[in-house]
C-alpha cells in the first residue's frame, strides 16, 4: 500500500474554509482541476470530470461535520491505483487560523509505489495550493 499527504496553514478560521471545501460536492468551488462535479444516490456519490473529460466517480466513505472530515474512495478514475481511500480535513490551528490536511492510501497499479505516491502527493500539493489561492482571492 502506497500513500501520500499535504497540509497547509490558512489565515482563516477552520469553519470558514470548512464552508467552501466540506461539501462532498463542492471540488469546483476550490479545484481547477475538476470544473464538473454531480451528485448522486442522495449525495454519497460524485460523478467528476478532469479538464480532459475523463471520469472519475468517487464515493463517500465518511463524513464528519463536527471534525470538519470526509473519506472517500475512487470508484473509476484514469488513475494507476486501486484500494484507493482519501480523507480531507480542516483543523483548528487556533488564533482564527486552520490546517487543511489530504491524505490518501491506494494500491499501485502497473506502477511502483513511488510513482503512485508521486502522483497523488502533486494532486495533493496542487490542490491545496488552489485552495489558498482561491481563498486569498475572496471570490
Amino acid at each position: 500500500m502506497a500513500t501520500a499527504s499535504s497540509s497547509m496553514n490558512l489565515p482563516l478560521p477552520a469553519d470558514q474554509v470548512w464552508q467552501l471545501i466540506g461539501g462532498f460536492g463542492s471540488l469546483p468551488d476550490w479545484l481547477p482541476y475538476i470544473p464538473k462535479s454531480e451528485l448522486l444516490d442522495g449525495g454519497r456519490v460524485r460523478e467528476l470530470a478532469n479538464p480532459d473529460g475523463d471520469p472519475i466517480v468517487e464515493r463517500l466513505i465518511s463524513f464528519d461535520n463536527a471534525a470538519r472530515r470526509y473519506s472517500y474512495a475512487i470508484l473509476k478514475a484514469p488513475f494507476p491505483v486501486t484500494d484507493y481511500l482519501s480523507t480531507l480535513q480542516v483543523v483548528d490551528a487556533g488564533n482564527n487560523t486552520s490546517r487543511v490536511e489530504w491524505s490518501g492510501q491506494f494500491t499501485p497499479a502497473g506502477v511502483s509505489d513511488q510513482e503512485a505516491s508521486k502522483l497523488f502527493q502533486g494532486i495533493y500539493d496542487d490542490g491545496l495550493k488552489a485552495l489558498a489561492a482561491r481563498l486569498e482571492s475572496g471570490k
